[in-house]
Parts: structure tokens; C-alpha cells; sequence
């Protein structure tokens, strides 16, 4: 299986919103024994995780979907996990979806374009801005000082959840981690 955690490469996107996938990734990494297994044709930083593979791709998010499809050709994986922020659900909500649609969200309709829309979903609510016109700043911005008191808990928490896919389904999943918020 190829685990996902959708972000922006480089420290000025490092704690923002919108790479809320990259340290889920980050802390998977953390947790197990992993093998950076990266090459160029991947863009995209790739780790060994047992009999599979964590995701936190180099291409910025509108471009994630090209980085994905070549980890997903040279190793011929069928099963996708993709963890990625949501601002269609409160901060601190974990949601999963088997496919469905990208909401607008580049990354996946980036992801949907490459491999199709027939992967997991889970979707960290990231909350959204009072007004739309401000959603891209919202995103590339770092969490309140508040929400980052909360961060680590909800991390450790959708990795709990990305290591219990790997065996379980995801309403399984959905029905021991689902979360409305913080």
C-alpha cells in the first residue's frame, strides 16, 4: 500500500495548514523502522515501511497526482491512502472516505487527474477562513498558537488510524477514529 501525506515541500510551508499530510508522514516515520528509498523520477521524499510505502511528495501541492502515479507505476501498487487537510470540516475533525470527489482541493483533483478518485481519503479538518477569498492564504499559514497545543494528540491520532487501514477497511477505521473536532 502506498500511504500519502499531501504538503508543500521547503521549512516556509513546513507547519502550515495545508501540509498537515506531510506530518502525518512525518510521524509514521517517527514511529517505525522506515528506509528512505527516494530517487528523482519519484518527486517526491519516499520511505520503506515494512512491505510498504509513505508518501510526502516534492512537487508542490497542485502537481501531487504526477509524484504519486510514478511511485504507484515503478512499484505496482494498487491500494492508495491519502492523508490531506480539509476545510470543510471543523479543526481537529478526522474524517474517511473511500473515493468520491476533490472539493476543490488541488492536491486532489491533482491525485484524481493521475490515478483516478478510487483511493482512501483521510481528511483532517483544517476549519476555513470567514471569507473565501482568503481560503489560499488560510492554508499556507501556520495553525493558531492554540491549535498547535492540539496538533501532536490529533497527529498521533491519524496515524493510529493511517497504521489500523493497512489491515483493517476503512468503515472499520471510521467507526474506532472518526473525530468532529477539537
Amino acid at each position: 500500500m502506498l500511504i500519502v501525506g499531501l504538503g508543500n515541500p521547503g521549512s516556509a510551508y513546513a507547519q502550515t495548514r495545508h501540509n498537515i499530510g506531510f506530518m502525518v508522514i512525518d510521524e509514521l516515520c517517527r514511529r517505525r523502522s522506515v528506509q528512505n528509498v527516494s530517487k528523482s523520477s519519484f518527486e517526491g521524499e519516499l520511505f520503506k515501511m515494512g512491505q510498504h510505502f509513505l508518501l510526502k511528495p516534492t512537487t508542490f501541492m497542485n502537481l501531487s497526482g504526477r509524484s504519486i502515479l510514478a511511485v504507484k507505476n515503478f512499484y505496482k501498487i494498487d491500494e492508495v491512502i491519502v492523508v490531506h487537510d480539509d476545510l470543510d470540516i471543523p479543526f481537529g475533525a478526522l474524517r474517511f472516505k473511500s473515493g468520491g470527489g476533490h472539493g476543490g482541493h488541488n492536491g486532489l483533483k491533482s491525485t484524481d487527474a493521475a490515478i483516478s478518485a478510487d483511493y482512501i481519503r483521510v481528511r483532517m479538518g483544517i476549519g476555513k477562513p470567514e471569507h473565501k477569498s482568503q481560503v489560499a492564504d488560510y492554508v499556507l499559514h501556520p495553525f493558531s498558537a492554540e491549535e498547535q497545543t492540539k496538533l501532536p494528540a490529533w497527529i498521533a491520532s491519524a496515524a493510529d488510524a493511517v497504521e489500523m487501514l493497512l489491515e483493517y477497511s476503512c468503515s472499520d477505521v471510521a467507526s474506532k477514529y472518526s473525530m468532529k473536532g477539537l
